[in-house]
């Protein structure tokens, strides 16, 4: 693994001006090859799969809001529970997010997609099972760029509240 400072591109700029702004203590930092998915984040990082923090967006149709859940790696988000916490008031739908909608509303890429710093604010949840570790890794607006905090860290950034958002395991 390599970690190099992060090019500023505007994205990625914009993640370091949000957490410098935060007192964050760690601005991103650049993987040599992009980690679009949480398992290359893991395997360039070194860590456990359920220390990166994904971010997963939805289209919340009654309003065509973004809706981020911040989901640890090794997990899988239950849409219906999502849509069940999210649109319980409006009544509505959650819809899939393309490409382009989510560039649109985040003003980050998917496989960079920041938990902070959106064009617009999403919708936001945050995992109950990020918080197993002590220290996790999330996407910094770039596939290449990533930047570590703690679970209490995201949830104190995002104001977003902690849910019971994935899919319940059978053995």
């Amino acid at each position: 693994m390599s970690l190099n400072s992060a090019a500023p591109t505007p994205a990625i700029q914009r993640v370091a001006d949000r957490l410098a702004a935060l007192g964050h203590a760690h601005a991103p930092v650049m993987l040599d090859d992009a980690a679009r998915t949480a398992q290359q984040a893991a395997d360039a990082l070194g860590v456990a799969l359920g220390q990166i923090a994904k971010s997963i967006i939805f289209r919340r149709k009654s309003d065509e809001r973004a809706v981020l859940v911040i989901t640890s790696g090794d997990r899988r988000v239950d849409e219906k529970r999502v849509q069940d916490i999210v649109c319980a008031e409006a009544g509505g739908k959650l819809g899939r997010a393309d490409a382009e909608f989510v560039k649109a509303q985040t003003g980050f890429s998917i496989g960079g997609v920041s938990p902070l710093a959106h064009a617009n604010e999403p919708v936001t949840l945050i995992d109950r099972e990020l918080f197993r570790f002590d220290v996790i890794w999330a996407a910094a607006g770039h596939p290449h760029a990533v930047f570590p905090l703690t679970p209490q860290e995201l949830a104190r950034y995002t104001g977003a509240p902690v849910a019971d958002v994935v899919q319940i395991e059978t053995a």
